[in-house]
């Protein structure tokens, strides 16, 4: 847990610094190795490379090899997509426990957001 949670640290504090490659390169491959050892090495394999994931998979490790090689807004770019790609099947159960969350949850029903959370809530199939 503590590599997941460094690298995504690591990734949001390269962020801010304005796409700092070193910072981003760090937070890729603590959040790789975290995710890896947190679910272990054989199901971080078959999670990625599953058949109906291989379009998600290329655009996030793709993403992440081209912020190792030096182009940190595109690789950043490709990252987000892939990542929310993938994890497109958590977000109705992660936004299901936010609003139970007492003043997160009143946050997410204000009308402005409600209507994106909603959205973004709802349970959706991967192509």
């Amino acid at each position: 847990m503590g590599l997941t949670g460094f690298g995504v640290f690591f990734l949001f504090f390269g962020m801010i610094l304005f796409f700092d490659k070193a910072l981003l390169a760090i937070g890729n491959i603590l959040f790789v190795a975290g995710l890896s050892f947190v679910i272990g090495l054989e199901r971080t394999f078959r999670f990625f490379f599953q058949k109906h994931k291989m379009k998600a998979t290329s655009f996030f490790l793709g993403g992440v090899l081209i912020v190792l090689i030096g182009w940190p807004i595109v690789g950043v770019v490709l990252e987000v997509y892939g990542f929310f790609l993938l994890f497109r099947g958590f977000f109705p159960a992660a936004v299901g426990f936010i609003r139970r969350i007492p003043f997160l949850g009143s946050l997410l029903n204000l009308p402005f957001i409600s209507g994106f959370v909603d959205k973004v809530g709802e349970s959706n199939t991967m192509v």
